[in-house]
């Protein structure tokens, strides 16, 4: 496995496929690399070198207690930019990752990127609080941290069986292979880590690091998102990015890296090459 260790002493495992201009990837939660994989194949297929991590306490990388949080994950990410030297990459975060890549910009800038992507992705803020009427209230959050601490194995299935995909939605066609993809990955992730990544997810405010984006930015969204809703997450990270382009996927659930594979491996290859 190719794997590299931080100068705290935390593995971090990660992907490195195809050769040409760089193109980074950070996963959601409870996710790895892995969840990653139709864009990467399709990406490295077209000329490009795609990069992708497991978060520290997710996938192959070790599990450390403690700093599970976005400023570790944002250092982490910088750590490994720099042991691969990576230019001029194109740094694309979904879900979770959206913020990892949103705090890598606000922490150590854009040396290393040109261009940024937010997918899925929780920034500026997921929890509601009385300056962000529009986010979910804490006791989802709760609730989350409530099911991984009674059974995390169910709680990831009944996720992905439900919400992430939109599988609960009428007239949808549930995949038993999908469903088994993201407990996958879920399980393979450190229980201290996936607990503590719920508030590093929910509960970090994005807004200040949004405004250091200079690059071009790429916003893909669902607007049927149950996860994360658009308007508190893409749409608003729109209003506070300087250069950005919002794409909103009508119909689209929070999962819409492989329930959309198609339409938005064609939207990042034309973002790549405009």
């Amino acid at each position: 496995m190719s794997t590299f260790t931080t100068r705290a002493g935390v593995d971090l495992y990660y992907k490195d496929w195809g050769s040409g201009p760089i193109v980074v990837f950070c996963h959601g939660w409870p996710l790895s690399a892995d969840s990653w994989e139709a864009q990467m194949f399709f990406l490295a297929g077209n000329g490009y070198r795609c990069i992708a991590h497991d978060r520290r306490g997710h996938g192959r990388s070790s599990q450390p207690w403690d700093g599970n949080d976005m400023d570790h994950y944002a250092d982490d990410l910088a750590e490994l930019l720099e042991h691969l030297d990576v230019t001029d990459a194109a740094l694309f975060g979904f879900s979770t990752g959206g913020g990892e890549v949103a705090r890598y910009i606000g922490r150590h800038g854009t040396a290393r990127v040109n261009k940024a992507g937010l997918i899925s992705a929780v920034p500026p803020l997921m929890l509601k609080t009385p300056a962000n009427p529009g986010g979910l209230p804490i006791e989802v959050f709760d609730g989350l941290r409530a099911g991984s601490l009674a059974d995390r194995s169910q709680l990831y299935k009944d996720l992905a069986a439900g919400p992430f995909f939109g599988y609960n939605r009428p007239g949808a066609t549930p995949s038993q292979g999908a469903i088994d993809w993201f407990w996958l990955q879920g399980m393979a992730g450190g229980h201290k880590n996936t607990y503590d990544s719920i508030a590093a997810f929910s509960a970090t405010d994005f807004t200040e690091d949004l405004k250091k984006f200079d690059v071009p930015t790429l916003i893909v969204h669902g607007d049927d998102d149950q996860v994360v809703p658009i308007d508190a997450a893409g749409r608003a990270s729109a209003r506070l990015i300087a250069d950005n382009k919002l794409i909103v996927y009508a119909g689209a659930p929070h999962g819409l890296t492989d329930t959309h594979k198609d339409r938005l491996n064609a939207d990042l290859l034309a973002f790549l090459q405009s």
